[in-house]
């Protein structure tokens, strides 16, 4: 038997011992992989919010807490453009449409109307109802809607929406199928995609429409405004706020984006936590089970040393044994994380949040599980390296 063949079959002569061993590390590895595929996804739906044809500011009713809950008269919209700096403005109403059975629909704003959805179980409505946005057509590249399968709604349409790929799947909607809001029956006139899992769940229709339809004549819920190439930012929102005070305040894309980076950064020192935990826990199991095997072993090494093995051999020989055991464990787990991810999104998200396969998720789980099967093989391997022959061969 080869040097390699015979580190490969060590670990598994108890075969028990081994499998709780890979057991408890796999588990570690599993949770380590799972937060980094949510966390992964979570931060690329945030990053395209920065999208270059996207709005750089959010104007909305000051003190109105929730993004979208507040109401904004509808003439600031024209107002804001001239601000110095401000390239182009659209107003945005927001509001959900919810259904129980069939029974009453509600929005985000003052007003209710009654009716059904079409909707399917999961999906957006599951989350307290569909998101349904009201903006001119003209104006979709500002809410970084620039891709649609189709055609857009016209301004003055009463009875077409376009529809987010998210919310077209979990609906199971496509082009020229109806979709019931408000009560009220609409044609879906084309399919968008952002890669924000937050818009694309949602709905879009003529503002005049959505107005109509939540009683909310000549209001907006928020102002979303694009810059020239070099306008700064900072100073455009200083500028809305002073000229509009106690009545607007203001928000960046980029504020919003790291606002949610630092909320999900939390996953990520979680997840260093447990990698930490996980390779303190996997040390002390694959100690045990090395130094457990290094003494049922202890006549096996004497003859081996006794034949001329240096202790070098022996050192690696263990070694290489603790990290076979390591690196079994980090496949299985990072199997189990990916499919239980998988299936966890799709069935009760409903490609709400797409997992990241980011390489560096599967080599921080591989390079913990190696890590641990250094840390746990090293004091079984250097006492196993240490033993006298004499001492060994006479071990009962």
């Amino acid at each position: 038997m080869s040097y390699l063949k015979l580190i490969l079959k060590n670990p598994f002569r108890n075969k028990t011992r081994g499998a709780l061993a890979i057991v408890g590390i796999a588990i570690g590895i599993m949770v380590i992989v799972a937060l980094g595929m949510v966390a992964g996804g979570l931060k690329a739906s945030t990053t395209t919010t920065l999208k270059a044809g996207a709005a750089e500011i959010n104007v909305m009713q000051t003190g109105s807490g929730n993004f979208g809950s507040g109401r904004v008269n509808e003439t600031r919209v024209t107002d804001l453009q001239n601000i110095a700096g401000v390239k182009e403005t659209a107003g945005l109403l927001k509001a959900t449409n919810t259904s129980t059975s069939g029974s009453s629909v509600s929005t985000s704003s003052t007003g209710t109307s009654t009716g059904t959805t079409s909707s399917g179980s999961g999906g957006p409505n599951s989350f307290g109802g569909l998101s349904v946005t009201g903006m001119n057509p003209d104006k979709l590249s500002l809410a970084g809607i620039e891709n649609v399968t189709g055609s857009l709604y016209s301004t003055n349409s009463e009875n077409e929406v376009i529809i987010g790929k998210t919310a077209s799947t979990n609906l199971n909607k496509t082009v020229g199928d109806t979709i019931n809001l408000f009560g009220k029956d609409f044609t879906i006139t084309g399919i968008y995609e952002t890669g924000s899992f937050m818009t694309d769940g949602g709905v879009f229709m003529s503002l005049t429409t959505l107005q109509n339809l939540t009683s909310n004549n000549n209001t907006v819920s928020t102002i979303a405004v694009k810059l020239n190439e070099n306008a700064n930012t900072i100073e455009v929102s200083k500028s809305i706020e002073t000229s509009y005070p106690n009545e607007l305040s203001t928000t960046t894309a980029e504020a919003t984006a790291n606002r949610m980076n630092s909320a999900l950064s939390t996953i990520d020192a979680a997840t260093w936590a447990i990698s930490l935990l996980a390779i303190i826990i996997g040390a002390v199991g694959v100690i045990n089970t090395m130094i457990m095997s290094v003494f049922e072993r202890t006549r096996e090494i004497g003859v081996l040393k006794a034949v001329g093995w240096k202790e070098k051999r022996i050192l690696g020989m263990i070694l290489g044994e603790s990290v076979v055991l390591t690196l079994i464990a980090a496949v299985i787990g990072t199997i189990i994380a990916v499919v239980g991810v998988v299936a966890l999104l799709a069935f009760s998200f409903e490609g709400v949040i797409q997992p990241s396969f980011a390489p560096e998720i599967f080599l921080e789980a591989f390079a913990v599980a190696f890590v641990v099967g250094i840390i746990g093989g090293l004091y079984p391997a250097y006492r196993a390296s240490r033993l006298s022959p004499t001492e060994a061969l006479r071990y009962e």
